[in-house]
């Protein structure tokens, strides 16, 4: 990694933070803070300077947070990477945190700020609502938060089982769960099963803690529970907790059903009596998993290939990452799970992290994450920090989109029989992970309008929620297993109610799947123009720039399940009616639950 050193494409040109600056310094940090707030604001002229130098100081401040977060990621182990993240966590962001709330309590208080030009509505509108959130004495509860998943994150990165005289890591070990020898699925994720258990009590431990804190941040701010505060803090300005249990509602109308179904399809082509959690990623086609790489090197390679069959653009942008020391993409011990795209304000570049093992799945990551990455470069030029990110539910479109695309051209990397497989298992997981995204969703809803449960009461009911929306798995003798599944979760810990914008996301994606199959260079050039957007617009602005429809509820679920369920129906029967055969140079998450990642 090279994060440090400026990148071969140019970095913004400051003009109010020194290039020696070390937001580490509370001190000099103070000072750029006072002389922010002893700036004139008195016209509009004024005040968008303030911004611009504002957003300067904010993105320095952000980016030597992603440093220290993505170097903790990369190595759990290491003491000293991991004292370096946490006191940046304990001194900086804190202050920081208190420092930026008079500089929103100026910004609000300027005379200049309704003659702004109509392009800050949504800056104001989040800024006000954040001003009216912030509580001084909730700073320390987060920064104890933070430091509670930073455990959370230790506890994950070291989970390794034997297996075959081999130590794999929780990612490697389920990797198996994709191999046609069912006796060997079966083994790797018990044994990775009761190894998780093993952290459990611990978990939950850390879990009650977090729910302790949360409640009372929002206690503090004057709400009855952390859901409504939650709801608030997110900016959710386009639906609410109503649209939520709508979705779940939805999805357990119209989506268990066709997952029932195609359970019954898996079923009969495995030849097996009921659906184990083991069964659930294997191929249904009884053929080994497709392994598209062994290096880093080579997995680059593999999805650039298909970023350019989308458009040149994409691969072009994705080799600035490469050559600039911003991927970090195979598996290893120590890692932290998961994968992320983190964006590093001072470059405005994209960092991608990941733990590949060498599956069609890992494919698919990196298309969501570079679909991520390209949002970011996309904003690259603007100059307002709080618009060169978009509401999360739009930003997952970006990324679940590329998956999409790049999915519809998985030829061009694999051969005829790889590429149906891949095809069949992505959109046949698309339609399960509406499930769990209801299931996590739902949970969080009642664990935050439940206050002081016990853990047995939460054991129940994630139990029956996740029977709810997934009853086709047999659990089995799991049952201890199968309780905490959740554990899992990692938005859980570090992102709370961040998960229901996978599922609007996915509804967009969809969409612009299927108009993407009837048009393409009109698709890519609407979601080249909804990415430009940042968050300059309101959401369902955004969706409608990329020509899409917002909506989550029965309506568009009856829209696009059906279409998805004829698209999987077309690659079983090895029909493929109205599909390209170029490869669109001139034309043209998020992982199944299952797997560890």
């Amino acid at each position: 990694m090279q994060l440090t050193r400026k990148p071969d494409v140019g970095t913004p040109q400051r003009n109010f933070i020194p290039a020696d600056f070390n937001p580490a310094d509370t001190e000099s940090l103070r000072e750029s803070v006072d002389l922010l707030l002893a700036r004139a604001v008195d016209t509009p002229d004024e005040l968008e300077d303030f911004l611009r130098d504002w957003s300067e100081l904010t993105g320095v401040v952000e980016a030597e947070k992603a440093r220290r977060y993505i170097a903790k990621t990369c190595d759990t182990v290491d003491e000293t990477i991991r004292d370096r993240f946490l006191s940046y966590e304990r001194e900086v962001v804190p202050l920081y945190s208190q420092l930026n709330d008079s500089l929103d309590r100026k910004y609000l208080a300027s005379p200049a700020r309704d003659s702004l030009p109509a392009r800050y509505g949504i800056f104001d509108r989040k800024l006000k609502t954040k001003a009216e959130l912030f509580r001084e004495e909730n700073i320390p509860l987060e920064t104890e938060e933070t430091e509670l998943y930073t455990k959370y994150m230790e506890i994950q990165g070291v989970i390794t089982v034997e297996l075959d005289g081999e130590t794999l890591t929780a990612q490697q070990c389920s990797a198996l769960l994709e191999k046609p020898d069912r006796e060997l699925r079966e083994r790797a994720f018990r044994k990775l099963a009761v190894r998780r258990l093993q952290d459990s009590d611990k978990i939950e431990e850390l879990f009650d803690q977090m729910l302790a804190i949360r409640h009372q941040v929002a206690l503090n701010a004057g709400f009855d529970n952390y859901r409504d505060y939650r709801f608030q803090q997110l900016c959710r300005f386009a639906y609410g907790p109503a649209q939520c249990a709508d979705f779940h509602s939805a999805v357990e109308e119209i989506v268990v059903p066709a997952v029932a179904d195609l359970t019954r399809r898996r079923i009969e082509k495995l030849g097996i009596d009921s659906l184990r959690p083991w069964d659930r990623v294997v191929s249904p086609f009884g053929r080994p998993p497709c392994t598209p790489f062994a290096t880093e090197k080579e997995y680059i390679e593999k999805t650039q290939t298909l970023f350019r069959a989308v458009d040149p653009v994409f691969e072009k942008e994705f080799d600035i990452l490469d050559r600039n020391g911003l991927l970090d993409l195979m598996s290893r011990p120590g890692k932290a799970p998961g994968g992320y795209m983190y964006s590093i304000e001072d470059m405005r570049l994209p960092f991608i992290f990941f733990n590949a093992v060498g599956t069609h799945s890992d494919i698919q990551t990196l298309l969501h994450e570079g679909g991520h990455a390209f949002h970011t470069i996309a904003t690259r030029g603007e100059p307002l920090g709080d618009y060169r990110s978009a509401p999360m539910e739009f930003c997952e479109v970006a990324s679940m989109s590329m998956e999409l695309f790049g999915l519809e051209r998985i030829d061009a990397i694999y051969d005829s029989q790889d590429a149906r497989e891949a095809k069949y298992l992505q959109f046949e997981s698309i339609v399960d992970l509406f499930g769990w995204i209801a299931t996590i969703d739902a949970f969080q809803h009642w664990l935050y309008t439940h206050p002081g449960h016990s853990r047995d009461e939460r054991r129940e009911k994630w139990i029956d929620l996740a029977g709810r929306f997934a009853p086709h798995i047999d659990w089995g003798d799991m049952d201890d297993y199968f309780a905490y599944l959740w554990h899992r979760q990692g938005h859980l810990f570090h992102a709370p109610f961040y998960y229901i914008e996978y599922a609007i996301a996915q509804i967009g994606a969809l969409q612009a799947w299927l108009l993407e199959r009837e048009d393409h260079n009109g698709m890519v050039r609407a979601y080249q123009a909804a990415l430009a957007l940042g968050g300059s617009q309101g959401l369902p602005d955004l969706f409608e720039t990329a020509g899409l429809r917002f909506a989550m509820g029965r309506d568009i679920l009856n829209e696009i399940i059906p279409a998805v369920m004829k698209r999987i129906e077309e690659l079983d029967s090895g029909e493929t009616p109205g599909e390209k055969t170029d490869t669109g140079f001139d034309s043209i998450s998020v992982p199944h639950p299952d797997l560890d990642s």
